[in-house]
Order: C-alpha cells, then structure tokens, then sequence
C-alpha cells in the first residue's frame, strides 16, 4: 500500500471512495467542489496495486489564518480496519506540520483523539459546529495558544445541506 499525494488523475477514483462510502454522494461532491473551488492544500490517498482505496481532504479555512479543516476521509469498506484512515490521515498531518500550518479543525468523534484532537482546543473558537464533536489539534508548538473567533470553513462546506 502506497499513502501519496493525490494527483489529477486520481480525481474520479476519490470521488468513487467518497461516494461509495458515505449514504449520498454529497460528500464527494464536496471534494469535487473544494478543487473547483481552490481551497484544497492537501489530498492523500492509499493507493493498492494502483487502485485508490482510501482519501483524506484538508482545506485551507477562511478563518483563522493559518488553519487547515479536515473532511472528508473515506475508505472503501472492503479496505476497513486495516488502518488505511489512520495512514493518509497522519500523512496529512505531516505535510501540514511540515508546511508551517498551525493547527487543524474537525468534525467527529472520539476516532480523532488518537491524533491529539480535542473539543478543549476547539472551544475558544466560533462556530455553527461548536460541540463536543468539533475539535481542533495544534501542529506547531503553541500553534492554537492565544487564538480564537471564528472558525470558518470554505464556503463548499456551507452547501453540504
């Protein structure tokens, strides 16, 4: 299994993982949008003997500078509990750590602690997802220390319905 960064020709295979995985295709129409768009900064998937099997998106947030949102990930369900998630998700992170990006939002559950997410260090910051599911995570020293207002995803994100 290779955990890469996507290119263009993985396009519609991503948009296969999403929509295969998720009940509606709104997710992967969100992906299509946020390239349309410009906002994606990375996209990394696993790639299986040239199949993509699992994707990650993070986008740039409208604010606060200097964060990044992450969603959607998605992995084939034949391709589940293999670890493939935690792979092109840590790969994310790793580029964006890499980068200088500060920190990162997401929308989940409890999966997202194992890489340091907390709904503490997303408090401090606004938002129509605030909640014990809305959780940010620092990826430079003191990254979110002193931040707050408005976390603000890209507009796609608004016309998910």
């Amino acid at each position: 299994m290779e955990i890469r960064v996507a290119t263009v020709a993985d396009r519609a295979p991503i948009w296969d993982v999403h929509a295969a995985s998720f009940p509606t295709q709104a997710e992967a129409d969100l992906v299509n949008r946020l390239n349309g768009d410009g906002d994606v900064i990375y996209s990394v998937v696993a790639d299986l003997a040239g199949t993509v099997v699992g994707h990650v998106l993070f986008s740039k947030m409208q604010s606060p500078e200097g964060l990044l949102g992450l969603a959607p990930v998605a992995v084939l369900s034949r391709h589940r509990r293999q670890g493939i998630a935690d792979a092109v998700i840590r790969k994310g992170l790793e580029l964006a750590r890499a980068d200088g990006w500060l920190g990162v939002f997401v929308l989940g559950d409890n999966y997202y602690e194992r890489f340091g997410f907390e709904a503490k260090s997303a408090e401090a910051f606004s938002s129509p997802y605030a909640g014990p599911h809305f959780m940010a995570l620092s990826i430079q020293p003191e990254g979110l220390k002193g931040r707050s207002g408005k976390a603000e995803y890209p507009r796609a994100f608004a016309e998910l319905g």
